[in-house]
């Protein structure tokens, strides 16, 4: 049985930011928590954002957003939501402050440590209603302004995956022109990480025809205009397409995803290392494809097609080149990954739930041999 959802309502242009008035007043939403971070409250971006807010409308500003948003961030923005009698929220900024925008909504209508709300524990069959959330990104990657999931670093350190359609957001203000100033590395990187999501979404053998069409439609814009991109970050017509493209990618993600990020979301729970997920998915999507290439069947075909590749292409050898000519990390081990970390990492990625979506269900063994390659950049 394929259950295929997409309810979100998506404004996408340059200059879509005008329609943040009508979007809170549909919403009923009057006193917003807006979440944030320090990065864009140090651009003009937020002065955008606050100039198009409705006189009527008293905002308070949560910009304590982490680079992986943590539940103790989560716990901190909620209080500022109920000592302020919020009644709504608008995430600004990348995946991170749109997923910890979709946590506060959780926490401020359901009790109890986040972890009892997570995929892991069943959490998606028992979240109820949430406050409206108005979702406004800043990058072009996640594409979580149009999808119901949310990843927290619980205070114990690992790193879970929350999701239900009651998570999503009422609405997504895509404006590129928001994406304008992002800087090069940025821009490669969650663009990198839409591209993950096209291609790990497709693999999955969930049936979602429309999922998979939208995940080959998305991955052809990310080939043909990510570099142009990252080139000339004020390219407009490619900052329109990257930022259709990362929506897209969550868009087929209602297929699941896979071992690419169950690996990543292990990595980035590391409080130290801080590593970037975009960047993550890029850096170790070739050693995944590699081993998934006999559990497929013909999707590669369908994948060379969308990326333009000639017929024998090896995909992950022109991801592997891709990132290079993007100027991404070669391999985990650039990134401070050690070695003593692998056995640790492998265990956390057999109860993340995208392992139990990848063509094939990795061992531990298996995953301690994935990333020993992608330590070495195979």
């Amino acid at each position: 049985m394929a259950t295929i959802t997409y309810p979100t309502l998506m404004e996408i242009d340059f200059g879509a930011i005008k329609v943040l008035g009508d979007a809170l007043k549909r919403n009923g939403i009057s006193r917003p928590l807006i979440c944030t971070d320090k990065g864009i409250m140090a651009t003009d971006i937020f002065d955008k954002v606050r100039s198009v807010l409705p006189n009527d409308v008293t905002p308070t500003v949560f910009d304590g957003t982490p680079g992986n948003p943590t539940e103790v961030a989560v716990r901190e923005a909620l209080a500022m939501y109920r000592e302020n009698d919020c009644d709504g929220i608008i995430s600004l900024g990348g995946g991170s402050s749109i997923d910890l925008g979709k946590a506060v909504a959780l926490l401020a209508t359901h009790d109890g440590p986040i972890d009892d709300w997570s995929a892991f524990n069943g959490g998606r069959d028992r979240i109820g209603a949430t406050p409206p959330n108005i979702a406004i990104p800043t990058t072009a990657g996640t594409g979580s302004e149009v999808g119901g999931g949310s990843i927290i670093v619980t205070e114990d350190g690992r790193k879970i995956v929350i999701g239900s359609p009651h998570l999503m957001p009422k609405m997504a203000i895509c404006d590129p022109e928001l994406t304008l100033g992002l800087p090069k590395l940025l821009t490669a990187a969650t663009g990198m990480d839409a591209m993950a999501h096209c291609i790990e979404a497709y693999l999955t053998p969930i049936v979602n025809p429309p999922a998979a069409a939208i995940g080959l439609d998305g991955l052809e814009r990310v080939v043909t205009y990510l570099k142009r991109a990252v080139d000339d970050g004020s390219d407009r017509e490619a900052r329109w397409h990257m930022m259709m493209a990362a929506s897209e990618g969550c868009m087929a993600f209602a297929k699941g995803l896979g071992c690419v990020h169950s690996m990543s979301h292990a990595l980035g729970a590391d409080p130290e290392l801080r590593l970037h997920h975009g960047t993550l998915n890029a850096v170790v999507m070739p050693t995944v494809l590699r081993f998934n290439a006999d559990h497929v069947g013909d999707k590669f075909t369908r994948l060379r097609g969308a990326m333009g590749l000639a017929a024998k292409a090896d995909i992950a050898d022109w991801i592997t080149d891709f990132n290079a000519a993007l100027e991404l990390p070669k391999n985990l081990a650039e990134m401070g990954v050690t070695d003593a970390m692998i056995p640790d990492l492998a265990i956390h990625c057999m109860s993340d739930p995208c392992h139990f979506a990848n063509p094939v269900q990795p061992t531990v063994d298996q995953y301690e041999q994935m990333f020993a390659d992608a330590m070495a950049g195979g």
